[in-house]
């Protein structure tokens, strides 16, 4: 293993200001969003910079991060430090972390009837939460 990658990343203030407003922000955010939001509120910071710590971040355990239906990137502030997965509104992006044992024993038995060992995965569920499916506010896919 690569000492550089196992060593803790330094704490800089740039990191430290994008770990602060990913916590502030609702939900899944994009990094030109984050980085727009921090900005609109002074900060120096460059693009690629948020860009380098949410992935770190990310790889740390410290946020989350999935693709969106478009490929982009997405991440917010991880609330948990065991492995889980989100259920994600396609309308407003709510976000819930699940607990899902039988996606667990699914993923161990699938890799294992093909001769696969430690297995890893990545579970995100979309759909409608509880408020858009209730509600006029769902965004048509033609729009």
């Amino acid at each position: 293993m690569n000492a550089a990658k196992s060593a803790p990343k330094r704490n800089t203030w740039q990191r430290e200001a994008v770990r602060e407003a990913l916590g502030e922000s609702d939900g899944f955010i994009s990094a030109q969003s984050l980085f727009s939001t921090l900005r609109d509120g002074g900060s120096p910071i460059g693009l690629a910079t948020v860009y380098r710590a949410l992935s770190s971040l990310a790889v740390e355990g410290e946020a989350d991060s999935l693709q969106s239906p478009d490929g982009e990137s997405l991440y917010r502030a991880c609330s948990s430090t065991s492995h889980h997965h989100h259920l994600i509104c396609r309308n407003c992006g709510l976000t819930v972390e699940i607990e899902a044992d039988p996606v667990e024993e699914w993923a161990q038995k699938v890799a294992s009837a093909n001769g696969f060992t430690q297995p890893q995965h990545v579970v995100d569920v979309f759909g409608l939460c509880r408020d858009c499916s209730a509600t006029d506010r769902v965004v048509k896919a033609a729009d």
